[in-house]
């Protein structure tokens, strides 16, 4: 079980030595990646115009505060406990706010005309203006207008006005119709028959400047308002509002919650007088008639009085009638707080049925004393019933009058219950955009985007990426060499350096001799000493091992017989400077030259190399002589090694025909470049055809790859031994 731990362990640091070997591998795309958020991140830092904030702090308060008035009074202010909500919905209401909006001409847009994406970062850069004529009507950095008014007929709110500036105060005001009109800076222009109007306070830009006038939709104003704005409670059931409003221009922005404060506190103590109001309308509408009736009844006692000649009442009647004017007093007092009660609660209120109790009660007290004065004689009753009257409509005028008195005082003792406890303030600094923020956001962005691209690579790129993918397939690995930075193509060149005699302690030259030693004990019991040397498809760079192994091979004492058997784009002779058609290996096959010419000594001794000579347009029936056979076999009497540059499998049939004439064969692999699925085609070609591949070499393997599939080259580099 520990046994089985152990391995486990060990896949997973093979699995994360691999991602981190694909990561190193692929950081300049990385780098590449971060470089281009932070590049985009530094662009929408700059580009995007500041935001301000500013707040303000409101105090609901329980009652109203005003004069030493009696309670009774203060109910009529409004000074009862108000709900958190419904205040707040009252401050984002189109009733504030669009007084708001009416106030400071929020629907009213004016701004310099900008260039599309860069034109705010223009300004922010300060930038010279390159001067030419096409970039004229954008701003640039100074321009600046202020427009105090700007009426316009109601079909063209929300169009786009187009203002020019022609210089010396003056401009060019083109319509939604394609229609202009000239002004002045400072004066009113209009147009009565079309309905427009416009009044230009501040117009600062160089001639040909052009600006932007649009008269939104008044609600539109409002939404866009409510939006920036934020109200809410700083605590539970404090009572106290914060007023947040967000907007581009500090002084603006403060201005701007400045008057929703006084709208709203206004509307507030309007909201608080508004039912004294009403009641004192009812006392006005009640006083001349009540004064007629104090009238009528005076002049009906007289006239009865003068008929009867000064008929006056006994004690017991007088006393009978002060008890019925006073519950007639307070009945008449009773109808006119009904009328109040009518405005403020609904007829199944406890206080609307306690009034309507007490005044049956005294109904029945008045009843019962009305009664009594039946019994009265006719003279004496007739007068009691004028002075009752003329009492009672004396009583009801006064009682109007200190009523009146009593609501003029409320409506003008009303404060509200809104008190403001800090007024509106912007901070100097914006509060966005946060660009330390966006860089690090785009950072961070820029690196998974890397990540996920160099990961997404490694997924879906079918190349082999280590030893381990050609092992699997069954293929053994001879060696891996890796990428060298001396290594040089061969397009364009006549001569080509040999990287095992300028740069002979190259970690790539180490790799070949590694396989050097692989070969020569892979060799003990193949027919001949010969190796067939092949690609999956060009540029795999097997005339790169085919030129190096030789050399090393020949510097460790070997007589080796290098041939370019490529007879269609052979290139071999460019190391060793043999012209092109210097005799070789096709002109030996067609019986034109002897051996012997066509063998050349090498750079190195023990090293003869045989290259393509003259081009045949039949190189396959060349091969397929028994003379190459015959070749192989006369060669391998007189020398230790030979090495056959092949052309690519995959390309041409060649590579299968040479393969069943030599000692083994073996595969150059390049590194992320050949796909596993063209080894397995090689290896299926081969064994058609009855031969086999010996093994391979993966070649070109990147430097900062450390992935286990690497590991050989990771040692090489590891343990690589250089005279310091």
């Amino acid at each position: 079980m520990a046994k089985t731990e152990r391995i486990g362990s060990q896949d997973d640091e093979i699995d994360l030595r691999d991602l981190l070997g694909t990561l190193i591998a692929g950081r300049w795309i990385i780098v590449l990646c971060l470089i281009v958020g932070l590049a985009i991140g530094l662009f929408i830092a700059l580009s995007t115009a500041p935001t301000y904030k500013a707040d303000a702090t409101i105090e609901l308060e329980a009652k109203a505060s005003g004069l030493a008035l009696p309670k009774e009074m203060l109910d009529l202010t409004g000074g009862a406990d108000s709900r958190v909500l419904a205040e707040v919905e009252i401050i984002r209401s189109r009733l504030v706010l669009g007084e708001t909006v009416d106030q400071l001409g929020l629907d009213i847009v004016a701004a310099p005309r900008e260039l599309p994406v860069i034109g705010y970062l223009l300004r922010v850069l300060n930038l010279p203006e390159p001067g030419f004529d096409f970039l004229k009507p954008y701003a640039w950095a100074t321009e600046a207008i202020d427009v105090s008014e700007f009426e316009v007929p109601e079909a063209w709110i929300g169009k786009e006005f187009i203002l020019t500036a022609l210089g010396n105060e003056r401009y060019r005001l083109t319509l939604p119709d394609g229609s202009t009109r000239e002004g002045r800076v400072r004066e009113r222009l209009s147009d009565s028959a079309l309905g427009l109007a416009l009044r230009v306070d501040l117009l600062v830009g160089d001639p040909d400047r052009e600006f932007t006038l649009k008269r939104a939709d008044r609600q539109e104003a409002v939404v866009n308002l409510r939006t920036a704005l934020t109200v809410a409670e700083t605590g539970r059931q404090s009572s106290v509002l914060r007023l947040e409003l967000r907007g581009s221009n500090r002084d603006e922005v403060s201005a701007t919650l400045d008057s929703i404060l006084s709208t709203y506190v206004q509307q507030n103590v309007t909201r608080g007088s508004a039912e004294a109001a009403r009641s004192l309308e009812f006392i006005n509408s009640q006083l001349p008639q009540s004064q007629a009736a104090v009238a009528e009844a005076q002049d009906a006692l007289n006239a009865y009085r003068q008929q009867q000649q000064s008929v006056d009442l006994t004690f017991e009647t007088e006393a009978l009638l002060g008890r019925v004017t006073e519950i007639e007093q307070k009945l008449a007092e009773l109808a006119l707080q009904e009328e109040e009660y009518k405005q403020r609660f609904t007829i199944n209120h406890p206080t609307y049925q306690a009034l309507l109790q007490n005044r049956a009660k005294l109904q029945e007290q008045l009843d019962e004393l009305r009664n009594q004065s039946g019994d009265l004689p006719e003279t004496q009753k007739e007068v009691f019933n004028l002075t009752r009257n003329l009492e009672v409509a004396q009583n009801v005028y006064l009682s109007l009058l200190s009523r009146q008195q009593e609501l003029q005082v409320v409506q003008a003792s009303v404060v509200g219950n809104v008190r403001v406890l800090d007024q509106a303030f912007a901070q100097p600094a914006p509060i966005a955009p946060r660009k330390s923020l966006i860089l690090a956001m785009a950072g961070v962005l820029g690196l998974v985007l890397g990540v996920g691209l160099v990961l997404l690579r490694r997924l879906f790129h079918v190349g082999v990426e280590g030893a381990e993918d050609i092992e699997k397939l069954g293929l053994a690995v001879f060696a891996t060499v890796g990428e060298t930075e001396h290594a040089v193509g061969a397009d364009g060149r006549n001569r080509l350096p040999i990287l095992a005699i300028d740069h002979p302690t190259d970690l790539s030259v180490e790799a070949l001799r590694s396989l050097r030693t692989s070969l020569h004990f892979g060799l003990l019991d193949a027919k001949t000493r010969s190796v067939l040397i092949t690609s999956a498809a060009p540029e795999a760079g097997k005339s790169f091992t085919a030129v190096n192994l030789a050399v090393v091979s020949a510097q460790a004492g070997q007589r080796v017989c290098l041939i370019d058997a490529d007879l269609r784009r052979g290139y071999l002779r460019k190391y060793f400077n043999i012209e092109r058609n210097a005799p070789g290996l096709a002109d030996y096959l067609a019986g034109d030259v002897p051996l012997s010419q066509a063998l050349r000594n090498g750079p190195v001794a023990g090293l003869s190399v045989i290259t393509t000579g003259k081009l045949p347009p039949n190189p396959s029936e060349l091969i397929m002589r028994q003379s190459f056979s015959d070749l192989m076999v006369e060669l391998d009497r007189d020398f230790d090694l030979i090495l056959i540059d092949a052309p690519p499998t995959l390309a041409v049939t060649d590579p299968v025909i040479m393969g069943r004439s030599v000692g083994a064969t073996i595969m150059i692999v390049r590194h992320r470049k050949t796909a596993v699925g063209e080894v397995e085609a090689v290896m299926r070609t081969f064994e058609t055809a009855g031969g086999r591949i010996a093994g391979a070499v993966l070649n070109g393997v990147v430097a900062d790859s450390m992935s286990y599939g690497n590991k050989y080259y990771y040692y090489n580099r590891r343990y690589s031994y250089k005279e310091k």
